[in-house]
């Protein structure tokens, strides 16, 4: 009886084995090579449950769905010299199963053909065309022109075709390269545009000047200007101080003919008493705590100082 047990377990994982190795699966993602000893026998697309021959068969699984390719820089020289790193990426997708696995065999091999075809034609198209052509579209105008007054500033050159139809040259030019591994091209975009590093230094020691020259230019006019706010208003200080003192002056004389005028009619009245008010302001100003005056008995000055003087009535 144990003996009976233990064959039908052996035979019953026999035949799980059999089914394992003549069965296998494809889902709604994976395309299929069925390979024998190495050569290609069939191409599966069907997603369920597969049949193969056991030992004999091999299952090489690829890629249904949209894959992407995303290259490094390359440096490339536009029609008019200028080097420029053009970076780019693409989508693609195993068109043809049977072709990729007889040129390529798996995906690490097809991004390095992608790399030679893609950036191969990168260069021709954009040897072949001007910078302006790569990094503008259209012809619409600038929103921000900067120049100096007086230096002549380039003019922009008409775009004909623009970064567009450039893109769609350089894939137009891959397609077949790509076609005859078994890969369909989706798109091919240009995802960056820049000077090479040794350009890219001179541009950017080229732009430090012209902003350092921009900045020069408004400093000067702003000292230019500043000096001549200042003039106008030395200029308006001095027409205002000319006319206050202007106006002044005749206050003062107006005043001064008034008090003579006051100090005459005063006199003429009673010149006596206005000999005694007058004396006594000289008193006031003159004969101090710390003065010393020498004058003779007789002096005028003294009249009213003299013992028993009294004023005039």
């Amino acid at each position: 009886m144990q003996k009976s047990i233990t064959i039908i377990t052996v035979i019953v994982l026999v035949v799980l084995i059999c089914a394992y190795a003549c069965f296998y699966t494809v889902n709604e993602t994976e395309q299929v090579v069925v390979t024998q000893f190495g050569q290609p026998k069939r191409v599966v697309k069907e997603a369920g449950l597969h049949f193969k021959k056991p030992i004999l068969e091999q299952v090489n699984v690829f890629e249904k769905r949209i894959l992407e390719w995303d290259g490094n820089p390359t440096q490339v020289p536009t029609l008019d010299k200028r080097y420029i790193a053009i970076d780019s990426f693409a989508r693609w997708r195993i068109e043809d199963p049977l072709k990729f696995f007889q040129a390529l065999r798996d995906e690490s091999s097809a991004h390095g053909r992608l790399d030679d075809i893609i950036n191969s034609s990168v260069r021709n198209q954009i040897s072949n065309h001007l910078l302006i052509e790569t990094i503008r579209s259209s012809n619409r105008p600038m929103l921000m022109m900067v120049g100096l007054e007086g230096e002549k500033v380039d003019e922009l050159q008409n775009v004909k075709k623009g970064r567009g139809k450039i893109t769609e040259l350089i894939f137009a030019e891959a397609v077949p390269a790509a076609k005859e591994l078994g890969i369909e091209l989706i798109d091919i975009r240009i995802k960056r545009v820049n000077y090479i590093d040794e350009v890219r230094k001179a541009v950017y020691e080229r732009m430090i000047v012209e902003r350092k020259s921009i900045a020069a230019k408004y400093r000067s006019e702003g000292e230019g200007r500043m000096m001549e706010i200042n003039g106008q208003k030395e200029k308006e200080e001095k027409e205002i101080l000319s006319k206050a003192y202007k106006k002044a002056q005749g206050i003062m004389g107006k005043a001064d003919a008034e008090a003579i005028k006051i100090y005459a009619e005063a006199y003429s009245k009673d010149p006596e008493f206005y000999s005694f008010l007058k004396t006594l302001e000289s008193y006031e100003q003159n004969l101090k705590d710390s003065s010393t005056v020498i004058l003779s008995t007789d002096s005028d000055y003294l009249k009213y100082l003299k013992s028993g003087a009294e004023p005039p009535q």
